[in-house]
This record gives structure tokens, C-alpha cells and sequence, in this order.
């Protein structure tokens, strides 16, 4: 999945085996450490892999940090049936219900229209007051500008 171009367009770039498995090892690391984290997304069906969900915390390096996102990643194969959806909607609820947080932000770029669906799909509100440009893509990058959207624990 993170070897393929349309895929990991959104996501700044693709990752060879090794990098993809280090990134693995991040996301387990994460249930260690604060008892949330990514999970791998299976259809129910005949379990096959179709992506990842769930929460983490923002980067130091982005600009509204601390706070704790949802966020996905789904195969190619499994788009549009609404994996996206149901896994960061059960991550939400696990975030508000089992770990009390008050609130979980989710962004991508301005353009990235299909996540902020998801977003929408979710409830979740736009906050343009903590919009920004992403640090890790060159000022002329067309991904930079992103859009944040938050959702308060209800």
C-alpha cells in the first residue's frame, strides 16, 4: 500500500519495505506508550488488509500541537467502500469513551477532497483558525496549505 503512487500522494511520498516496516514498528510503539495508536484495517469478509486507522499524537512540528488526530490510510483496491469512514469512526469513539479525551483534530491538504469528506462523513467541524502551511513540504509545494477539522467530545 505505501508503494503505491495514489496512495501515498496525500501521505508526502511513498516508503520502500524498510521504512514502511519502521513505520510499523512507530504505530505499535504508540499502544505501549499511551494505549492508543494505529491499527491495521481488515475486511471483515475474509480479513484481507485493506489500510490503517486510528489515533496519534500531532507532531511537535506541526503548528497547533499537542493534540491527538484520527487519521487513515486505505488501499487503492478498498477505496470508496467506506473503510475510512467506519474505522475513524470507531476511533473517535474509543478516543472520547475509553480514553476521555476532549477532543481529536484530523488535516490534510486544502485540496486532499476525498479525507475531508471523511471528516465531514464524521461530523467533525472545519477550525480555520488552525489551518497551516505543512513544514515538511517546500513552500511552492502544492500539498502545503492544509485544512484542520476538530470534533469536541460529545
Amino acid at each position: 500500500m505505501m508503494a503505491d503512487p495514489e496512495v501515498t500522494y496525500w501521505l508526502g511520498g511513498g516508503q520502500d519495505a524498510a521504512e514502511a516496516e519502521a513505520h510499523i514498528a512507530r504505530m505499535e510503539s504508540l499502544f505501549e506508550a499511551g494505549g492508543f495508536g494505529i491499527w491495521a484495517l481488515e475486511r471483515k469478509a475474509d480479513g484481507a488488509f485493506v489500510g490503517s486507522a486510528g489515533l496519534a499524537e500531532v507532531r511537535d512540528d506541526i503548528p497547533f500541537a499537542p493534540a491527538i488526530e484520527v487519521g487513515w490510510r486505505v488501499a487503492r483496491r478498498a477505496w470508496g467502500h467506506g473503510f475510512a469512514s467506519e474505522a475513524a469512526a470507531a476511533s473517535l469513539a474509543d478516543g472520547f469513551s475509553r480514553l476521555g479525551l476532549k477532543e481529536i483534530v484530523s488535516f490534510t491538504a486544502v485540496s486532499n477532497r476525498r479525507s475531508r469528506a471523511v471528516m465531514e462523513r464524521l461530523g467533525m467541524m472545519r477550525d480555520a483558525a488552525r489551518d497551516f502551511d505543512h513544514p515538511k513540504l517546500a513552500p511552492d509545494h502544492p500539498l502545503r496549505p492544509h485544512v484542520v477539522y476538530a470534533m469536541r467530545r460529545p
